[in-house]
């Protein structure tokens, strides 16, 4: 199958859109009238909605929750149905330390889909969501119509994180520096996921790879994603860390919305 290589080497100059009536904006992951809880794997899950057409799943990073895409959803809503979701054991959904994996998080959202009586959706995950949609592609691939993914890692060693980084969350755990959540999910980071390049080859629907061209996973490991899948878009983000869609949401938004759309 024929592969493009999308290469951002400027960021174009972008509008910053300031807000004047502080109190008109939601209160993203603490909406009210958009959230909503629904029983899934045993667990209470908390997901909100905005807009309409066809569904949008965002997917946060680790140790977050739907606020971590306040500057996209207000973007999205305008052309898509958006189901922004707390991840187990995160935001406002439930969970036990006990039991939690990406593979798990992945049913959660799958099943999550099912409930709603979504036939497939686009996918938009950042960091540890981008790790749990491709595992969404791979294990249900009738869910996932596209998929956009931003600094996700399939291997947790130090061809994907950086040594000193491993050995912080080594050590976060050793020694029980935060709450029982917190060490369980970082104790995740240290050994998940485990997915081999070649099994990113049964990966069927579009996926744009992103990253940040300073992101904390090693340009290398994002590469050989985008190159182990066959319908791949590339786009690194010049002058960008890890969290690329709060740093720089007006080209990382626009960037998404044409992969979605094209």
């Amino acid at each position: 199958m024929s592969k493009s290589f999308s290469f951002i080497i400027l960021l174009s100059s972008f509008i910053l859109t300031s807000v004047n009536a502080r109190s008109t904006t939601p209160d993203y992951g603490n909406n009210s009238s958009a959230g909503h809880y629904i029983q899934v794997n045993g667990i209470q899950l908390y997901y909100e909605t905005y807009g309409k057409g066809e569904p949008l799943l965002m997917l946060h990073g680790n140790s977050g929750s739907i606020n971590a895409f306040r500057s996209q959803i207000p973007f999205f809503e305008k052309y898509f149905r958006v189901i922004a979701v707390d991840s187990r054991l995160q935001g406002k959904s439930g969970g036990s330390p006990d039991n939690i994996s990406y593979n798990l998080m992945a049913s959660d959202f799958a099943a999550l889909l099912e409930v709603l009586k979504i036939d497939s959706a686009y996918v938009l995950g950042w960091s540890d969501g981008g790790n749990d949609g491709l595992i969404m592609a791979m294990k249900y691939p009738q869910k996932v119509k596209k998929i956009a993914i931003s600094g996700a890692n399939i291997i947790p060693d130090s061809t994907a994180l950086p040594y000193q980084d491993i050995l912080g969350m080594k050590r976060f755990v050793e020694l029980k520096q935060g709450s029982d959540t917190a060490i369980a999910l970082t104790r995740m980071m240290i050994y998940e996921p485990n997915i081999p390049f070649a099994d990113l080859r049964q990966i069927q629907c579009p996926v744009l790879v992103m990253a940040g061209d300073h992101d904390i996973i090693r340009p290398e490991h994002t590469l050989k994603i985008f190159q182990s899948i066959p319908q791949a878009e590339l786009c690194i983000f010049p002058d960008s860390r890890h969290e690329v869609c709060q740093q720089h949401p007006e080209i990382f938004n626009e960037t998404v919305l044409r992969f979605f759309k094209e």
